[in-house]
């Protein structure tokens, strides 16, 4: 039972991050309708302090503590703190996920991530063009196109090998789904078939989603977009060391 309770958050909810992906959800029309458009860009603001505290606590201390920490202002993502060990901690907003997520402007969602090195290097320049185009007020559209130009153009990088993402915050906001949080890592990848690491297998802890959009129906806006499936481990513990349970009801 509790194996089948992380399995449906992961399945309703991003990190990611900020920011990020989860197995095919059905869509569901109230909530479409609820987030069919940007909210005022204020919502998707945090107190900057409150916002290093969230992001910190994505990983680890041990991790975290020496991990570059990033805060949304009004032009985008901006460093708050400099770090020394390649990892970036940031809290990640729904218009980082997938741009078919029925959730994808909810303002709520507050997801801490931290990014190993590979990841900073190799997905932070996605995040950052996306958050510069929502505050800009963009629309969903528009940033689909932009991502699709800088790629034809070679300026954003290619996904690096071992590229993965902490998010065991017991503070985050990942879904308005269920208990609204989970702790899990995620590991972005090219693999094509999740089958491949036991994805959605009977008794597995693994769950993977396509990056950008959930749905195999919008192969078609994929369609200059790098192919990046992402997995997701559900973990016992939160990045306190206390074990997982009911948080954010």
């Amino acid at each position: 039972m509790r194996h089948r309770h992380f399995g449906a958050i992961v399945i309703k909810c991003f990190a990611l991050l900020l920011v990020l992906g989860a197995a095919r959800q059905a869509r569901s029309q109230d909530a479409t309708a609820q987030y069919e458009k940007m909210a005022p860009v204020e919502q998707y603001l945090m107190d900057r302090t409150a916002e290093i505290a969230l992001a910190q606590s994505a990983a680890p201390a041990s991790i975290s503590r020496d991990a570059t920490v990033l805060v949304l202002g009004r032009q985008g993502y901006e460093t708050a703190v400099q770090g020394t060990n390649g990892f970036v901690c940031m809290v990640g907003r729904a218009w980082g996920a997938a741009f078919d997520w029925d959730e994808f402007w909810n303002p709520k969602v507050k997801a801490a991530d931290c990014l190993n090195p590979q990841a900073a290097r190799s997905m932070l320049p996605i995040f950052y063009l996306r958050a510069r185009m929502v505050m800009a007020g963009r629309s969903k559209s528009e940033i689909i196109s932009a991502v699709k130009t800088t790629f034809e153009k070679k300026q954003l990088p290619d996904l690096e090998s071992g590229a993965m993402d902490y998010m065991m915050s017991k503070a985050s906001y990942l879904t308005d789904q269920g208990s609204h949080n989970m702790p899990h890592v995620m590991f972005y990848t090219r693999v094509k078939d999740g089958r491949d690491w036991g994805s959605g297998a009977e008794g597995s802890p693994v769950m993977s989603s396509p990056y950008w959009f959930f749905s195999p129906n919008e192969e078609s806006q994929s369609k200059g977009l790098p192919p990046i499936t992402v997995f997701l481990v559900a973990v016992p513990g939160w990045s306190d060391g206390t074990p997982a349970g009911h948080h954010n009801e």
